[in-house]
């Protein structure tokens, strides 16, 4: 039989006794060519002694040592032996019930590029980018692995990457366990990812690995020991990004006037805006989440006076994909983003967006189950088709130059020019951080922007301040 890769260097310690409130436990550690320490517990120190012995006993007659987990060729337990393909379907299959689906879809995305490295490189491959695919939509997708009716070609390059995975054992050789982590930091071009993307693909593979220890695949993670770091970067948002309430008023406008489903999506916008909600929480607004007083007439101005209300903010549907969703719909239904599942938080709903509310009930009513935001049949709203009318709008609103850059690129970015907006108001921060559904330290770092025109008009105070006109 094959035992892989060996050594014949090795180096065991004394045993360390750990004294714990409840029990002690008996460390072995040693040590395999230029590997991180191996290390087994213990709960009594003669069973400790006697594998330390047997360590030291096949050290001495000369016996080669695996790298694959630490154990001279003796004591190899074949049971434990699987494929990388095994152990990483294994895994994702273990945290697919629990997971998020947008978090079942970063997990896809982190173990992809280090799958790639752990595949032996052997004739008739399908190629990186139909590889790719297979992976990240079918196999690191527990309800679609073994479906029917994938692409052509899906199968057949499922099929060769099951032949061709590597044994788990190889991530323990240094220089692939250095490249399955350049991997999950880098881009396909091989330019490093953003720091919050790199940050959260190294801690999946860093989950995975432990997971490989616990199950006993592994004596150690090699990627722990690996040392990284990335540019610190700046959390504020860009200001340039950050419009003022003259852009916004008009660039909702345009959403209005924009044919085929903007004058529904309209008081969606509308509610990023005057609300500062996120883009997730807009889209999932309920009737019962909305407290809208009646309107008063004012007979000297002739016309209607709408007076603030209020939001009760209780989920979020972020859009994953229907391949990702328990549901098999487009969004996923989750709690709000630093609260406790069932807790919501209450935001102000000014006049003006009372009164877009009110209009906006008027005319198109309420989904089957009060839902705000629906499409014209009755369903979800397409991505697509937000993504559309987002589009067409900026490019109606601004000219070509501006419609190019970063100024409210994203509907998201309205909640930006939300909070700026309070914040420069004078609001305070706690209450501003309250409304948003962020700490103060949060809010501070990331969204104390000046709004787009504000720092002309700080330029002018300063100005005067020394004199001049």
């Amino acid at each position: 039989m094959s035992y892989g890769e060996t050594t014949f260097d090795v180096r065991i310690w004394s045993i360390d006794v750990y004294k714990g409130k409840r029990k002690t436990t008996y460390w072995v550690r040693w040590k395999v060519a230029k590997l991180p320490p191996f290390k087994e517990p213990f709960s009594h120190r003669g069973l400790a002694e006697s594998f330390r012995s047997d360590l030291q006993s096949a050290a001495g007659r000369g016996e080669a040592f695996r790298l694959a987990d630490g154990l001279p060729v003796s004591m190899v337990r074949q049971s434990k032996s699987v494929s990388w393909y095994e152990a990483v379907c294994q895994y994702v299959d273990m945290k697919w019930p629990k997971a998020a689906a947008t978090y079942r879809q970063t997990i896809a995305e982190s173990l992809t590029p280090a799958t790639l490295v752990m595949l032996n490189d052997e004739s008739g491959s399908p190629g990186e980018k139909l590889i790719r695919s297979a992976l990240n939509n079918w196999v690191f997708n527990s309800r679609r692995r073994e479906s029917g009716g994938k692409p052509v070609g899906i199968d057949d390059a499922i099929r060769w990457i099951k032949r061709n995975s590597a044994p788990l054992s190889r991530v323990l050789d240094p220089e692939v366990s250095r490249r399955l982590h350049d991997s999950v930091v880098s881009r396909i071009d091989g330019k490093p990812l953003a720091r919050s993307v790199a940050r959260q693909r190294r801690m999946i593979l860093n989950n995975f690995l432990n997971y490989c220890v616990e199950r006993g695949w592994l004596l150690a993670n090699p990627v722990k020991e690996i040392k990284w770091s990335a540019p610190k970067p700046s959390r504020a948002i860009d200001r340039r990004r950050v419009a003022n309430p003259i852009q916004v008023r008009t660039l909702l406008r345009e959403v209005r006037a924009t044919k085929r489903s903007g004058a529904r999506l309209y008081a969606c916008y509308a509610a990023m805006y005057f609300a500062g909600l996120r883009p997730e929480e807009a889209v999932n607004l309920n009737v019962e989440n909305l407290t809208l007083p009646e309107p008063k007439w004012d007979s000297r101005k002739e016309e209607w006076v709408y007076d603030w209300g209020e939001i009760y903010v209780e989920e979020a549907t972020p859009h994953a994909g229907s391949a990702w969703t328990d549901s098999g719909k487009p969004r996923d239904r989750r709690g709000l983003k630093h609260r406790e599942r069932g807790e919501g938080r209450p935001v102000p709903c000014p006049p003006e967006l009372t009164a877009i509310l009110r209009e906006h009930l008027d005319q198109f009513g309420t989904g089957p189950r009060g839902e705000l935001f629906v499409g014209d049949g009755g369903g979800e709203v397409p991505a697509v088709t937000w993504h559309r009318v987002w589009r067409a709008a900026r490019q109606a609103t601004f000219t070509e130059s501006v419609a190019s850059g970063p100024l409210v690129a994203r509907p998201y970015d309205l909640r930006h020019a939300a909070v700026s907006t309070w914040l420069n108001a004078g609001i305070d921060p706690t209450e501003v951080a309250e409304w948003a559904g962020h700490s103060v330290d949060v809010l501070l770092q990331v969204y104390a922007k000046c709004l787009d025109g504000q720092d002309r008009v700080s330029k002018a105070k300063v100005q005067r301040a020394l004199g001049h006109r």
